[in-house]
């Protein structure tokens, strides 16, 4: 008999370039039949110009109006269906006046809105107010209808089911062609046994584990090696015990870092204010949210993602309503609140002293310093590993701002010539002593 080399070889190349064709035809497929969103731009409105109208109404009427609800004051899309434009011109110049004049309009509308009074705007043309009408008259664009929802708040896309049709086709043909290869195997086997072709056997070699047991210089060198490198892991797997880095809980009402911090630009201090004068940063009571949230009580549709959806977002806009007892509809409090319970997220130990004063007023560190680009976080994490040698470390490279700062000013120079340097460190002016940090 003659002896022929293995012949899987062959079988297996054309199988690897049958499915490569394959794949590419899918996957050029799945791109063509992608849908291509349109969205539809709602018509302007005659008599102004609404681009004009939405600067003007953001500038001066969002503080206390919106568009499809109820606020501070009413809602203001389709105003013009309701009152004539002299009459408009006149409230939005002086309200007050029209009250007091008795206009049975004006008096209705103040009573309706809790006798709130209107700002005055006698600096408005009547083409200026003509432009916000125009942006409050047009027609409500529809948001369209989800495929489906997942947890947090996110859409399904609609061209996910036909992507997971596309995915599940190209599965099953790979199966099939799995079967066809080891059909093939077993047909070409079959010729090669009746025209008497021997098929080239593997050549016996000795176990790798037999030869490995053998030697014993591999042996020796593996077991210090084993017992040098479970030394390490283990010592590495209790220095972090305590260790928190990305920690990041799911709280009780979803806070985007990213949409105040980030997209609005909010200050830090703002709502952390304590972190100026005291030991902690503190959480921010919920009346400092309603500073803002009182009047937004939901976000634009551009702030929706693929993650998080605006009915979402709104949904947490509501919760804090809950918490804080207020009734958006009535643009009261109804004296019913409920605790948040927010889950805390940096945790020194007790024996750790650290005062977010001295270091945020005192020496001027930037909140990102210790927790990272809060301004990017959607859900917020603790960014650093708070142990003692990361806080060590930043004691020998960070400066002492030494500018306006009296005490440091009066041993600043008996320690720079001790050190020999013109700014000193942290660490250099008893920043390593462990009466600073510890109990």
């Amino acid at each position: 008999m003659k002896k022929v080399g293995n012949h899987n070889s062959i079988s297996r190349k054309l199988f690897l370039s049958f499915a490569l064709s394959l794949a590419f035809s899918l996957t050029s497929f799945a791109q063509e039949a992608a849908p291509v969103a349109a969205t539809e731009a709602p018509a302007a409105s005659q008599g102004g110009d609404p681009v004009k109208g939405k600067e003007l109404f953001n500038s001066n009427c969002a503080a206390c109006h919106k568009l499809d609800a109820k606020s501070t004051g009413p809602a203001l899309r389709g105003v013009a269906e309701k009152h004539d434009m002299a009459w408009i011109y006149k409230w939005v110049r002086n309200s007050s006046d029209m009250i007091k004049s008795g206009d049975a309009a004006a008096v209705k509308l103040f009573e309706e809105n809790n006798k709130s009074v209107m700002t005055s705007f006698p600096q408005l043309s009547e083409g200026d107010i003509d432009n916000i009408i125009a942006y409050t008259s047009e027609v409500k664009a529809e948001a369209p209808a989800a495929a489906g929802a997942v947890p947090g708040g996110a859409a399904v896309q609609e061209d996910g089911v036909s992507n997971n049709i596309i995915l599940g086709a190209l599965a099953l043909v790979m199966l099939m062609l799995v079967v066809m290869l080891f059909l093939v195997n077993k047909v070409l086997t079959k010729v090669a046994s009746a025209n008497g072709i021997e098929i080239a056997a593997k050549e016996k070699t000795t176990p790798i584990w037999k030869a490995f047991v053998k030697n014993q210089f591999l042996v020796l060198v593996s077991a210090i090696f084993l017992l040098l490198a479970s030394g390490y892991f283990v010592y590495g797997f209790l220095m972090q015990v305590g260790v928190d880095q990305d920690y990041a809980p799911i709280q009780p009402i979803h806070y985007s870092h990213k949409i105040h911090a980030g997209d609005n630009e909010i200050n830090c201090k703002y709502c952390h204010s304590s972190a100026r004068v005291s030991k902690t940063a503190g959480i921010p009571s919920l009346n400092v949210c309603m500073n803002c949230h009182k009047n937004i009580s939901e976000v634009a549709e551009t702030t929706a993602t693929p993650e998080y959806s605006k009915a979402f977002y709104d949904e947490q806009i509501q919760k804090l309503y809950n918490a804080v007892g207020w009734d958006k509809a009535t643009q009261t409090y109804t004296g019913k609140t409920q605790p948040v319970k927010w889950v805390r997220i940096h945790n020194l130990p007790d024996f750790v002293y650290f005062n977010h004063s001295q270091h945020v007023t005192v020496a001027g560190i930037e909140c990102q310093t210790c927790h990272g680009p809060v301004e990017t976080y959607e859900i917020q994490k603790q960014f650093a590993p708070l142990t003692m040698g990361w806080c060590v470390d930043c004691h020998r490279k960070t400066d002492v701002k030494m500018e306006g700062n009296e005490y440091y000013a009066k041993i600043h120079e008996e320690l720079s010539k001790k050190y020999g340097v013109d700014k000193l460190t942290a660490a250099q002016m008893g920043g390593l002593e462990c009466g600073k940090c510890h109990y």
